[in-house]
């Protein structure tokens, strides 16, 4: 089963890489701050494993992510731009029967277009994401300026250290990173009422990055909570978050007969 990965203009006229794997129901994925689509979901075979069950699964590599732009003028970072990205990528591929889900900034950003209607899945999977995730997300931006702005004084015994070994790692454009931060808002956790789709929130059991998972499943009108081992950046490398996505999604044929 190969992947292939095209190009398609955003809402602005950015680049932004798409990379697809399988045929048949709609899954689109998005995956985690200064990440990308090879590091979350094709690297560790999550996307086959769902893929083998009759889904095409669509996964994005966010502007300033992956084989994406980088663009580096502030007027290409409106608020919440990157849920304008999906937006245009559903479009783009004009899907209306469509699933989709998140891993950390994924899922945030999966939850903000449902909850402002910008993006209407059928279901919706939210992984590595928590109530302080949303509401609190500022403290989150606020830790990674401060890697960017002192990306060459943090040392090893700086808790920040290994956020700077994994933008090296990724080929981060520091420049570009700074301006998309600040594109991000809090979310109003009283509109988590209007995610009203199935849900699976899936979290590492030692993931507390982004506070209670549990609790934000609690907080959702049709939501499902699974735990999988792993802190928040090991539990995406392990086996079993694609196995509980997929457990969750079911073979797409029968996908029909659920909703």
């Amino acid at each position: 089963m190969d992947t292939t990965t095209e190009r398609f203009a955003s809402f602005d006229g950015t680049e932004l890489a798409l990379h697809r794997v399988g045929a048949g129901r709609p899954l689109v994925l998005l995956h985690g701050l200064f990440s990308s689509a090879q590091m979350n979901w094709i690297k560790w075979g999550h996307d086959r494993r769902i893929a083998e069950l009759g889904y095409e699964v669509l996964m994005l590599d966010f502007r300033v992510h992956g084989e994406s732009a980088s663009p580096r003028t502030p007027e290409a970072y409106p608020a919440n731009v990157l849920v304008r990205d999906v937006a245009a990528l559903v479009a783009h591929l004009g899907l209306e029967d469509y699933d989709l889900g998140g891993f950390s900034l994924g899922a945030r950003t999966s939850l903000h277009g449902v909850a402002t209607g910008a993006l209407t899945p059928q279901r919706l999977i939210v992984g590595g994401m928590g109530t302080a995730g949303l509401g609190e997300w500022q403290k989150r931006v606020a830790h990674f300026k401060r890697v960017i702005d002192e990306f060459d004084s943090i040392g090893k015994g700086d808790p920040a250290y290994f956020s700077v070994q994994f933008l090296k790692s990724q080929g981060v454009d520091r420049v570009a990173a700074r301006l998309l931060l600040d594109t991000m808002p809090d979310l109003d956790l009283a509109q988590l009422a209007n995610v009203a789709m199935p849900t699976l929130v899936v979290c590492g059991d030692e993931d507390r990055d982004n506070g209670s998972a549990e609790e934000l499943a609690a907080m959702l009108p049709d939501a499902t909570y699974v735990e999988v081992p792993g802190t928040h950046m090991g539990s995406v490398t392990k086996p079993d978050l694609g196995q509980a996505m997929a457990e969750w999604l079911g073979p797409a044929e029968d996908a029909g007969r659920r909703l």
